[in-house]
């Protein structure tokens, strides 16, 4: 694989190594970042470098924190070294290393097994993205581990076990290996004889002009996992986003997105990014580093990592529940109910991403919340089986109490949804109090102020003086 970095930055701030994870047959390094008062049930993410990159790098440019910091999930970052690789390349097209139980494979999924335990994370939403080498290698672990991954990306990549050979492997990387979807696929299933689904959910990206990993490795991804999908390579559905970029998007039989391409005009190899404030625009630029567009945020968009999808991925066919209404708050409860979905057993009540409740009628109370806080819900239908159908759309509550009404009033509350509330606003990731412009620290759900209204649209910070 061809170099796709440069110069290593400074280490990024946050990012810590574990010098002890379990088995680590790769000889891979485990590095990790996770947001302050990450809560029981996160989700966790797996991002993989690119050849003669490292986990730092890959932290510094790639725009996860941003998103780690916004909807709360764990990162874990491997890090290969050029005693495995002398470019430092995660070995995607070695047998001895890509396939399951072995070698750097079975490294990474130490390093999962080490997080989930560590964080407390759901195993069910554990995902994986790499760029390059390291786009390979998450092919590779999508179709060893299907049973650990509920989604994966990959970025300027390969087919998974497109090659066995580090001679072979150009061949995958400049042309096409000339395999129909269901031998492409077959190659998935062989992975882990006798797995049945359900299988990962995958995001592909790829630059139309792209050098290094030509452009038919996109399409020949699509064919390989829209086969295992059962489905046909037709898209469903085709939208532009910025950035010169095609989004074709591939449902499952019940019609939910299984399989995305997106393919962006071009663009040569590399990662997408978008440096920017806006909540789609993440990264910074770099070698190999690219400015078009955040795949990072639409990565994790796909994944339902920002709580518009049921953590896990759903994986059932009911229908999202409709009518879902706020039907009264306390200081401490919000209560929600919604139009029954026939054929549900049960439901499930998220609280920004998080699991609240499992009623099994249609209403539910929240409880133990805080006074004067906006809180964001879905809610999901559950089959006999349990499979989880698709999310509702998200209804906003605010809590009563919080300090008194008018001016005077206060307002405790995470940074995301003080400027959600329209209390403060945020700039180069950082929350701002409106009026005073205080500094409130990273604008994330973990980072926690009262905000006090001492005039029109004029808010001080208040920690512990309300």
């Amino acid at each position: 694989m061809g170099a796709v970095a440069g110069a290593e930055p400074a280490a990024a701030a946050g990012l810590t190594q574990v010098t002890s994870f379990g088995s680590n047959p790769g000889n891979l390094a485990m590095y990790e970042y996770a947001p302050a008062g990450l809560p029981a049930g996160a989700p966790v993410v797996v991002a993989l470098h690119g050849c003669t990159q490292s986990a730092s790098d890959y932290f510094a440019h790639s725009g996860w924190q941003k998103y780690a910091d916004l909807w709360g999930f764990a990162l874990v970052l491997p890090q290969t070294s050029a005693s495995n690789n002398s470019l430092s390349c995660f070995s995607w097209f070695d047998p001895a290393k890509d396939t399951r139980g072995k070698g750097e494979a079975a490294s990474v999924v130490s390093m999962v097994s080490h997080a989930v335990t560590q964080y407390g994370s759901d195993s069910g939403r554990v995902f994986v993205t790499g760029l390059s080498a390291g786009g390979g290698m998450t092919a590779d672990l999508l179709a060893d581990y299907p049973d650990v991954f509920a989604g994966g990306a990959v970025d300027s990549g390969l087919p998974a076990q497109c090659a066995t050979s580090q001679t072979a492997a150009s061949t995958c990387q400049y042309g096409s290996v000339n395999l129909t979807p269901a031998q492409l696929g077959d190659k998935v299933r062989a992975s882990d004889p006798g797995y049945s689904g359900p299988w990962p959910r995958v995001a592909i990206w790829q630059g139309a002009s792209d050098y290094t990993v030509y452009p038919v490795n996109g399409t020949e991804l699509r064919d390989q996992w829209t086969n295992v999908w059962g489905i046909g390579q037709t898209a469903s559905s085709t939208q532009t986003l910025p950035g010169g970029t095609t989004l074709s998007v591939y449902d499952d039989p019940s019609g939910r997105p299984a399989v995305q391409l997106y393919q962006i005009s071009g663009m040569g190899h590399g990662l997408a990014v978008d440096p920017g404030s806006g909540t789609e625009q993440c990264g910074t630029t770099g070698s190999y580093y690219l400015d078009t567009i955040c795949s990072s945020y639409y990565t994790a968009r796909f994944w339902g990592l920002d709580g518009s999808t049921p953590p896990g991925g759903g994986g059932g066919t009911l229908p999202a529940p409709t009518a879902v209404t706020v039907a009264g708050t306390t200081d401490s409860t919000v209560s929600l109910s919604w139009g029954a979905v026939t054929g549900a057993a049960s439901y499930r009540v998220y609280r920004g991403g998080t699991l609240a409740g499992s009623p099994t009628g249609t209403s539910f109370t929240d409880t133990g919340l805080t006074a004067g806080t906006a809180y964001s819900y879905t809610v999901a239908a559950v089959d006999s089986s349990g499979a989880v159908g698709a999310a509702s759309s998200a209804v906003a509550a605010t809590t009563t109490g919080g300090g008194g009404s008018g001016s005077g009033q206060c307002f405790t509350d995470n940074n995301y949804n003080q400027v959600a509330a329209g209390r403060a606003h945020q700039s180069g990731g950082y929350t701002y109090a409106d009026g005073s412009d205080q500094n409130m620290g990273l604008w994330n759900l973990f980072t926690t102020h009262t905000l006090k209204e001492t005039g029109a649209d004029y808010y001080v910070i208040a920690d512990g003086t309300c």
